[in-house]
C-alpha cells in the first residue's frame, strides 16, 4: 500500500506526516568527508602542530581525571583504584566535618583573593607607563628589571624574603633598628604571612604579566591616538578612552582565569613560608592536602580534598565569566 501525502498546500493530518529524516542524506554526508580530506591535505602542518599540546592534554589531563574515583572509595595500594572498596560521599563528609575546614577555607579564599585583587592592576599600570615612555634605553632597562626576576625559582625567592625579613640578619629589621624600632619576627607573626606572600609574588611576576598588556597596546590602532590627538585630548584622556578600552578584552580575559585558578592558589611558595609560629594563616587546602596525602598516606582524603578544591575553581571560573561577559561584552568564551 502506498503511503499517505498530503497535497501541496494541505494541513497534515496527524499519523498521515511523512517520517522526518534525521541523520543527514547520504550526499550530504560524503562532501563533508571530502572537504575534511582536503583541509587536511591543505593544512597537515597545522593539524601536526596540534597533535603535540593534544596529546599533551589527554595523557596528562584527561586520562588522569578516571583515577578521580579514589575520592570515593578507601584506597589500597595493593587493590588499586579500581579494586578497592566503594564508601561513596564518606571521604567528603569527614573532610566537611573537620574542624580545620573552615579555616582552610578562609585562609585559601583571602590569600588567592588578595593575591589576585594586587596583582592584576599592577601589570596594567606598568604596562601603561612603559607604552608611554619614548626614551628607548629607559625603557628596555625598566622592562628588563622588571621582567628579571620572573626567572628566579620559587626556592630562591623564599630564601631572599627569609634573609630580608630576618629578625636577627634581615635588611628590614636593620633599617627600622635605626630608627630605634626594635625588631620584629616578620616571619612568625601570622599577620604578616599574607602581605609577605602577596608582595613578593607580585615583584616577582609583574614583569612578565605586562608584557601581555604591551602587546595588546601595540595592537591598538595608531590612528585612534591621532584621532584623539586633532581633539585636544590630553596624554592622560588618551590612556583612559583609547589604551584601556583596547586592552579591556585581554584584561577580562587574564582577571577570569585568576579567579578562576582562586582556590589553586601555589603549593610551594606557601609550603616553603610556612612555618609553626604562623601555621594559623598559613594553612591553606593546597598544604593539608600535601601533609594529608603524602605524609599520612591518607590517598583517597587528599584527592577528594582535591576534587573539592577543582570543583569549586569551575564553579568560580563559570560565573565570573558570566559577569564578566554581562558587565563589559567580554568573556573567557567570546
Amino acid at each position: 500500500m502506498a503511503p499517505i501525502t498530503s497535497p501541496p498546500g494541505a494541513v497534515p493530518v496527524l499519523g498521515t506526516e511523512e517520517p522526518v529524516q534525521r541523520r543527514p542524506p547520504v550526499r550530504y554526508r560524503r562532501r563533508r568527508w571530502t572537504e575534511l580530506k582536503r583541509s587536511g591535505r591543505r593544512h597537515w602542518q597545522l593539524y601536526l602542530l596540534v597533535i603535540v599540546p593534544l596529546a599533551y592534554f589527554v595523557i596528562f589531563k584527561y586520562i588522569p581525571i578516571s583515577n578521580a574515583v579514589i575520592a570515593f572509595k578507601s584506597y589500597n595500594v595493593l587493590d588499586g583504584p579500581w579494586g578497592s572498596d566503594w564508601v561513596g560521599f564518606r571521604n567528603f563528609e569527614l573532610f566537611f566535618g573537620n574542624p580545620m575546614f573552615g579555616t582552610l577555607l578562609k585562609n585559601t579564599f583571602l590569600l588567592a583573593f588578595y593575591l589576585v585583587l594586587a596583582s592584576f592592576p599592577i601589570p596594567i599600570l606598568l604596562a601603561i607607563g612603559l607604552n608611554e615612555i619614548r626614551h628607548g634605553l629607559f625603557k628596555r632597562t625598566v622592562q628588563m628589571v622588571t621582567y628579571a626576576p620572573y626567572f628566579i625559582s620559587t626556592v630562591v625567592v623564599v630564601s631572599m624574603t627569609v634573609l630580608i625579613l630576618s629578625p636577627r640578619i634581615g635588611l628590614v629589621n636593620d633599617a627600622f633598628g635605626l630608627f630605634g624600632i626594635p625588631s620584629i619576627d616578620l616571619l612568625g607573626d601570622p599577620d604578616y604571612f599574607r602581605h609577605i606572600y602577596v608582595w613578593s609574588d607580585v615583584w616577582q611576576t609583574t614583569g612578565y604579566a605586562a608584557v601581555i598588556y604591551l602587546a595588546a597596546l601595540a595592537g591598538i590602532d595608531p590612528a585612534l591616538h591621532e584621532s584623539a590627538k586633532v581633539d585636544g585630548a590630553s596624554r592622560l584622556q588618551r590612556i583612559w578612552h583609547v589604551d584601556l578600552p583596547g586592552i579591556m578584552p585581554t584584561a577580562v580575559v587574564i582577571l577570569v582565569l585568576g579567579v578562576g585558578n582562586l582556590m589553586a592558589i601555589g603549593f610551594e611558595k606557601v609550603y616553603l613560608l610556612q612555618n609553626p609560629l604562623n601555621l594559623a594563616q598559613s594553612e591553606i587546602i593546597a598544604t593539608y592536602v600535601y601533609k594529608t596525602g603524602l605524609l599520612n598516606a591518607d590517598f583517597s582524603m587528599a584527592t577528594a580534598v582535591g576534587l573539592f578544591n577543582s570543583v569549586v575553581n569551575l564553579a568560580l571560573l563559570l560565573v565570573v565569566n558570566v559577569v564578566a561577559k554581562r558587565i563589559t561584552g567580554n568573556g573567557l568564551w567570546g
